[in-house]
């Protein structure tokens, strides 16, 4: 207990000298959330280069605007709000999203899926680069990142019924990319 005590005062001194514009502070909550922030815009965006600049981006927007962190909730979880915004920023201009009337359909009722004990992590990579960018942002932030269905369709700015909807739908298209992925490697090595 007291670990976590000591880390939320040096946490607290780095956002207070942050507040007063310490490059030396910046850097070092650069250094504790760099990796973080760069792996959550990755896993939205699925591009590299894109997720370095918005990581870059978020940084940047985080610090001109530390004045309005209230320090009532972790500051990781305040950046990567930022960061999942600037993202999504993204994703809705380079592609823009057609309104499907998915809210009116029923859920699906089928059986909940397993994966297979020998699925790999490369498996699961390839899957989410190859199933589409709205299934995999709702799968990025609902098993990723943590947000419950509540924050992401306030994120992604749609009921909170299209938001289960698409995470059923997401999870059987990752679940039924990743059977495809395993049957071509089965195939390869018989």
């Amino acid at each position: 207990m007291l670990k976590n005590t000591k880390y939320r005062d040096v946490h607290h001194h780095l956002i207070v000298e942050c507040k007063k514009s310490s490059r030396m502070a910046q850097l070092e909550i650069y250094k504790l959330y760099y990796k973080a922030m760069y792996n959550t815009a990755l896993r939205i965006l699925n591009n590299q280069s894109d997720a370095e600049d918005v990581m870059q981006d978020s940084f940047i927007v985080a610090f001109e605007r530390i004045e309005n962190y209230r320090e009532e909730g972790s500051f990781g979880g305040w950046l990567k709000r930022i960061v999942v915004n600037n993202a999504l920023d993204i994703v809705r201009k380079q592609k823009p999203t057609t309104q499907l009337n998915e809210q009116n359909e029923p859920m699906s009722t089928e059986q909940e899926y397993c994966i297979e004990s020998d699925c790999r992590l490369e498996d699961i990579k390839k899957a989410m680069a190859k199933i589409k960018n709205e299934y995999r942002i709702i799968l990025s932030l609902f098993l990723f990142e943590g947000y419950d269905h509540e924050e992401i369709a306030s994120i992604l700015q749609i009921s909170y019924g299209l938001s289960r909807t698409r995470y059923s739908r997401a999870r059987q298209s990752l679940i039924s990319t990743i059977r495809e992925l395993q049957k071509e490697r089965e195939m390869k090595w018989a």
